[in-house]
């Protein structure tokens, strides 16, 4: 059993100094380790009690000032970080309360001309919860919903806005300046801070892409006689001439494609999304744009290069000539896997094909349909004339639809060009 005495004056004298009890590593004596070596008895020169303990203040004295100051630095480390996200949540509580002040601004404006405004649970309501999804888009999706009346509607819920709501706020000031057979019909809208929602009459046969790009398949809902695309592009050409001229303010819509072009029980099209409109006077031939907007394959030459003219209501004659070049040929004028390919957007047998039934016509031997075909090809060679002025008017293009063939000239071919577009950059916005 090992015993230990800690009673040793040697080591009261050596701790007095300052110094550490201890023994030497060769002889196993007694030592004292001190700051400025190891010694038999106490340190040399011994340091006093009072001037060690006035060290040990000074220590502790730095230790606490070193936390206090840490202390404080994290203090005002977390109040700035707070300070941050309180200013961003007032900015996001000030730019809602600011969109807010647009939506009602926008409905005091227009009246009774306003749609109904629903709230956001009312929405997700009339859509069971956005469980049937009818389409989707760039930068919204499309549900199909049931008004309290039992009504149909479809709901385009926005995933993004840009700027305050401007881009929102122009679909709905837009479409709600309209009243025609050949526009769709806006029924209301929801706008609660980020959600926004448009609620549309809805469309039993969906749009029009399926029915052009699908005509061939053996399914018969697919299928669609000639009868019914001569009628479906003089429908359009009447909607987007009174866009043009039978409004009060012009409404330029920019984006003309199949997939906007909703088609009713009975097959009459209606123009829809407004999201890329503009408004301007009836007097403005032509209008200032900053940027391109439009889908590729559709966008008129002076849209994303000025040095082809001016931006104009000419520009939607364009993306209509495209439109029914489609309807004719039942495939896409764009394929955004082959950059600046002119085959791709004004394919050469169209030409060849319309001299054909042109030598038909002359022989006496050509058929109804191809007549309508040669028709409409003629009408949309005309609309995608390079040269803004030389694309007719709408209204133009309708008397051109229901006129005789032998009456229509055929067009010069346009300079084939096209915008350069990624596989990835099929939609543009401005």
């Amino acid at each position: 059993m090992l015993t230990w005495n800690a009673s040793n004056p040697q080591c009261d004298t050596c701790l007095g100094a300052g110094g550490l009890c201890g023994s030497d590593p060769n002889t196993s004596a007694f030592a004292c380790h001190c700051q400025n070596g190891t010694f038999v008895s106490g340190c040399a020169g011994p340091v006093s009690s009072s001037r060690s303990s006035s060290k040990l203040k000074r220590k502790i004295v730095i230790g606490i000032t070193a936390a206090v100051l840490g202390t404080i630095v994290v203090f005002i480390i977390i109040c700035c970080l707070r300070r941050e996200q309180l200013s961003k949540a007032l900015i996001f509580r000030r730019t809602a309360r600011k969109n807010d002040e647009n939506v009602k601004a926008f409905i005091l404006n227009y009246g009774s001309l306003a749609p109904k405004h629903y709230s956001y649970a009312e929405i997700k309501k009339m859509t069971n919860s956005f469980i049937n999804k009818l389409g989707q888009g760039g930068y919204s999706s499309v549900y199909k919903g049931k008004l309290p009346d039992g009504k149909l509607v479809a709901v385009k819920v926005l995933s993004e806005s840009k700027g305050n709501g401007e881009d929102f706020i122009n679909e709905v000031a837009s479409i709600c300046r309209t009243s025609h057979v050949n526009i769709v019909t806006l029924l209301g809208f929801s706008y609660e801070k980020n959600k926004r929602a448009l609620i549309y009459e809805f469309m039993p046969n969906g749009s029009l892409d399926k029915f052009i790009y699908h005509r061939e398949s053996s399914a018969t809902n697919c299928r669609l006689e000639w009868k019914t695309l001569y009628k479906i592009a003089v429908d359009i050409a009447r909607g987007l001439e009174y866009l043009h001229r039978g409004c009060s303010t012009r409404i330029l819509h920019f984006d003309i494609k199949p997939q906007n072009i909703l088609l009713d029980e009975d097959f009459n099209p209606k123009i829809s999304d407004f999201g890329l409109a503009k408004l301007c006077q009836r007097k403005d031939s032509i209008v200032s744009m900053n940027g391109m907007r439009g889908t590729a394959g559709y966008i008129a030459p002076e849209v994303f290069s000025r040095s082809f003219g001016g931006v104009s209501h000419k520009s939607d004659v364009y993306s209509y000539g495209m439109l029914i070049l489609e309807m004719v040929g039942g495939r896409k004028n764009f394929d955004a896997g082959v950059s600046n390919s002119s085959e791709k957007y004004f394919p050469d047998w169209i030409y060849k094909d319309l001299e054909l039934d042109l030598d038909g016509r002359t022989r006496g031997v050509i058929t109804e349909e191809k007549e309508t075909s040669s028709k409409m090809i003629l009408v949309s060679l005309w609309c995608i004339q390079t040269n803004p002025t030389d694309r007719p008017s709408m209204n133009k293009v309708v008397e051109m639809l229901e006129g005789t063939l032998h009456s229509l000239q055929i067009p010069p071919k346009p300079f084939l060009c096209s915008p350069k577009v990624s596989p990835m950059e099929s939609s543009t916005t401005s």
